[in-house]
């Protein structure tokens, strides 16, 4: 009996309840034959339901044609019309009812249909995409002998991602006898790993009598493109720094629910983490300690990896507030104060959180020092990168109680008013806009900012170019702010923060927001919305609980911007996003529950 309920135990504890299984040896004679029984999963009204009574394990597609399936998994595979899809695919899907046992090193790729300059892209794609069903299927993976061949169009020779990239992709899975023949056709080679993506969870584990194996179901058509374009996640390394390793576990997260930008918040007053080659004075001061920098090769293999999983970078280097770690060297160097109010008491007088710290306007050499640190990341990010300067939380009083910033704006005939400094500020962010253009050789491009009181409707036209900034906003859902910059010609990357920012809840009088609180939050398809973001701000969040605090949460945003459902309730969605979970739990991505295991293995009964 103590093993009985040691087996349960762990099945309810267990993080990988989607795979697992509970054994039940019979009741034996010390010395005696044990025979093992298995629980299964049965699909009733489109659910999967885990059986109550035990029984002997046969072959998995025996006990498949007999309405059982050995892992909830496999179950979710052929139940109901989505499966355990996520995000679920915006165009008609069809999947079958039946699957076939197979094996990761049955799995072959057809490229003759594939532009040469892709084919080093799409290789490493393959590469990620088996061994995702590597780790699905584990060490002891049983050996099958039904082969699948992945044949692949794919008709652009780009491989820049960016808001004009072409995501869509079809996916058809036929099978004829033991042959499986997957065929998937997309115009770049973005949409053909989305379409690799939704292939694996087309695959689920399974149990044989004494291994682990690996089905995948017999037939499917799907046809699939996101609402919006951009689908992004925000970490922020300035206030805890977060490892290398953590980052990539991130991006595996996006990738996983092809989310397609990771926004990273990489500096702030509290620390300037970024090793910059040609000014390696802003990492030696502004960094916690030598261990907690990102060299210029860490930034390229994360710009790399991200790559290759349909994941963007872009980098967030704040200003010309949230700047204080990093600059205090410029007055012993002889360039001048290019930060003021660094440090400075009682730091409520000065900025919004301490320490304070912003960057001087009037000193010349701030926009030189700028240039170097833009030049030097655009070189591992690439030309085509779009950068967020970040514009938040000016605190004007920190400005205005800087005689050399004063004098500079009186000498210019400038008073002390908000719209004399508006317009300081703008100046400021209109010269960072030169020096991007002059690093990119004319290339023109957007970037972001974030919503301020210079993004304020009322002023907003008068100080700030449409043609060239793109606003981030970070207001309530009840907020006006967005339909009225849509309005007025602005683009939008929306972040609603009553609903999508991850770090509500744990300081404050600030609510915790579930992941249905994510998923029931919408923003307008309207034209001039690039899509949206989740904020995963690190005021109090480090890489020990980062997985946690992000998943499965942004995943629910993640679907959000992918298909934006009309009619879909939470109720009805759980079930799919328990199985994102799992699979992510798989992947080594410690995603946190939402809901006992057992409700997960008794879908739609716990509501």
């Amino acid at each position: 009996m103590k093993f009985i309920v040691a087996w349960i135990l762990i099945l309810v504890s267990s993080s990988c309840f989607s795979y697992c299984f509970v054994a039940i040896p019979a009741a034996s004679s010390p010395g005696s034959h044990q025979t093992s029984f298995f629980r299964t999963f049965e699909c009733i009204n489109d659910q999967c339901q885990r059986t109550n009574k035990p029984i002997s394990i046969v072959d998995p597609a025996e006990l498949k044609l007999k309405g059982h399936h050995t892992t909830l998994a496999a179950c979710r595979l052929v139940c109901g019309t989505l499966g355990g899809l996520w995000p679920i695919p915006t165009g008609p899907i069809t999947i079958g009812k039946n699957y076939l046992l197979t094996h990761p090193n049955e799995v072959r790729f057809g490229l003759q249909e594939v532009p040469r300059s892709t084919r080093s892209f799409l290789s490493e794609a393959l590469d990620i995409f088996v061994g995702n069903l590597r780790w699905m299927c584990g060490e002891n993976c049983v050996k099958a002998n039904s082969s699948v061949k992945v044949h692949t169009k794919i008709i652009s020779e780009s491989i820049e991602l960016d808001w004009s990239t072409d995501e869509e992709y079809t996916l058809q899975i036929f099978t004829k006898e033991n042959k499986i023949d997957v065929i998937v056709t997309a115009s770049t080679v973005f949409g053909a790993r989305h379409a690799l993506e939704t292939l694996s969870q087309l695959f689920a584990p399974i149990l044989t009598s004494n291994a682990r194996g690996l089905v995948i179901v017999d037939q499917a058509k799907i046809q699939d493109k996101p609402i919006f374009v951009h689908r992004g996640l925000l970490i922020d390394t300035a206030r805890n720094f977060l490892s290398v390793p953590a980052i990539l576990r991130t991006i595996d997260g996006l990738a996983a629910t092809k989310m397609n930008v990771l926004h990273w918040h990489a500096t702030d007053t509290q620390s300037f983490p970024l090793h910059i080659k040609n000014r390696p004075l802003m990492s030696q001061y502004g960094a916690y300690s030598p261990e907690m920098i990102y060299t210029p090769e860490d930034l390229s293999y994360i710009v790399t990896y991200a790559k290759y999983r349909g994941v963007r970078i872009i980098l967030e280097l704040d200003s010309p507030s949230h700047a204080g770690a990093g600059w205090e060297w410029s007055e012993a160097a002889g360039l001048g104060a290019l930060a003021v109010c660094i440090n400075k008491e009682p730091w409520r007088d000065f900025c919004v959180q301490p320490p304070c710290g912003q960057l001087n306007p009037v000193n010349p050499r701030t926009l030189d020092v700028l240039k170097d640190i833009y030049r030097d990341t655009l070189a591992l990010l690439g030309t085509s990168s779009v950068i967020h300067l970040g514009g938040d939380e000016v605190f004007i009083n920190c400005w205005n109680s800087t005689p050399e910033i004063t004098a500079a704006m009186q000498d210019r005939g400038m008073g002390r008013n908000i719209d004399d400094f508006f317009k300081l500020w703008s100046e400021f962010h209109a010269e960072q806009v030169k020096l991007l253009d002059e690093i990119k050789e004319g290339r023109i491009d957007n970037v972001l900012l974030w919503s301020s009181a210079l993004t304020s409707p009322d002023v907003i036209e008068k100080y700030l170019d449409k043609k060239r900034f793109i606003i981030q906003t970070w207001v309530e859902s009840t907020s006006e702010l967005p339909s009225e910059l849509l309005q007025r010609g602005y683009k939008l990357i929306m972040s609603t923060k009553d609903a999508w920012y991850l770090d509500h809840g744990f300081w404050g009088k600030t609510r915790y927001h579930s992941w249905r609180d994510a998923y029931n939050n919408r923003i307008p398809r309207n034209v001039g919305v690039l899509g949206g973001e989740v904020c995963m701000w690190g005021e109090y969040v480090n890489e020990g609980g980062l997985d946690s605090r992000i998943w499965p949460r942004a995943a629910a945003v993640g679907e959000r911007l992918w298909s934006d459902s009309h009619t879909l309730r939470t109720e009805d969605v759980e079930p799919r996003l328990q199985a994102l979970r799992e699979r992510l739990q798989v992947r080594q991505i410690y995603a946190d529950a939402i809901s006992p295991a057992w409700c997960a293995q008794h879908a739609k009964k716990c509501y």
